[in-house]
């Protein structure tokens, strides 16, 4: 009889297990056959781009071009909403919690998404584990500059006078954290030498007391600093980019200059908030790559001095992952912080 009895409550507990896996299992195909009908009839409503910057810079003209171009080829209506504040930390946290659904979408830059994360304390979101990457949309190298006027009058001359620290050569960047910021320091790193870093709130009044001679080097985009080039106003030393560039073809590379393998760049990038439906991340990353290949939006992005690139989901991550690993060991070693 107690055999019986245990036999009974084996079969029970089993009969119960088993159900609850075939439970488990009908809900898992059931939620898989509503995420794909619903990825299906996406988009169902406005898709809200953030663009964690004011109106106006690069991160904006690209995001309202994407938007534009996503009306016109597929129909969908694409709200451009900028949420700029704390170098664009705080639109990114934002967006980040919103719901994966797809209905929000993020642009994002390489000093928000690889060096910020390794400086501020309190960033308020984790870019490997709150955002789902869609593709890289472009990258843009640095170019070195002094004052038309400078004692430096050659990348020669910034090594020699560099190596003795009483010289003093000061590098003026747009603020601390920023991509020129930490491409200085990956610069001071490769030639072992101490520049004196002079942060500004902004890039104008930086590159206007390096062309007045009141600091010795700037670190800018191509894009900023070409009307600045073009009036003589500045001289380009270098550019931090592993190839030459078009727009200042006679301008060779720090890799050129005796450094091999240097090479920095800021990139623009377009996620999600982390678990939104990979069929909605394909179906965006298929039609951004498509508006990346015509060639008004090429132009649209070279005028800003930027490369366009595209990739896949998987390899935005691939290079995120790596760009992130790569400026936390620059941060590091500078020992850099920005509470």
């Amino acid at each position: 009889m107690v055999n019986a009895v245990r036999r009974f409550k084996l079969h029970s507990i089993g009969d119960n297990m088993v159900n609850a896996v075939r439970r488990m299992l009908l809900g898992a195909v059931l939620a898989g056959v509503a995420a794909s009908a619903a990825a299906q009839d996406y988009p169902a409503r406005p898709i809200s781009l953030v663009v964690p910057y004011p109106p106006g810079g690069a991160v904006d003209v690209f995001g309202r071009l994407i938007g534009q171009k996503l009306g016109q080829t597929k129909k969908w209506n694409i709200v451009i909403e900028n949420r700029p504040g704390a170098a664009g930390n705080i639109g990114i946290a934002q967006a980040a919690r919103q719901p994966a659904d797809g209905y929000t979408m993020i642009m994002g830059l390489s000093s928000n998404l690889a060096i910020g994360p390794h400086i501020y304390k309190n960033l308020g979101y984790d870019p490997l584990r709150d955002l789902t990457p869609v593709l890289t949309l472009a990258k843009s190298p640095m170019v070195l500059l002094t004052g038309a006027q400078s004692r430096l009058k050659s990348f020669d001359d910034l090594k020699a006078l560099a190596h003795d620290p009483a010289n003093n050569v000061t590098f003026a960047t747009p603020g601390n954290g920023s991509v020129a910021h930490l491409t200085g320091e990956a610069l001071q790193q490769a030639m072992s030498v101490h520049l004196t870093h002079v942060p500004y709130r902004g890039s104008v009044q930086a590159m206007n007391d390096v062309a007045g001679g009141r600091a010795d080097l700037f670190m800018a985009s191509i894009a900023s600093a070409s009307p600045f080039i073009a009036k003589g106003m500045l001289k380009p030393l270098a550019v931090t980019n592993a190839t030459r560039v078009p727009d200042l073809p006679e301008v060779p590379t720090v890799a050129e200059l005796g450094y091999p393998g240097f090479d920095a760049y800021a990139w623009w990038s377009l996620l999600a908030p982390a678990g939104t439906p990979l069929e909605v991340v394909q179906q965006w990353n298929g039609a951004v790559n498509d508006i990346l290949k015509m060639p008004d939006v090429r132009h649209q992005f070279n005028q800003q001095g930027a490369e366009v690139l595209g990739d896949s989901p998987e390899q935005a991550r691939e290079f995120m992952v790596q760009e992130y690993e790569r400026w936390g060991k620059v941060v590091r070693e500078s020992n850099i912080s920005v509470q």
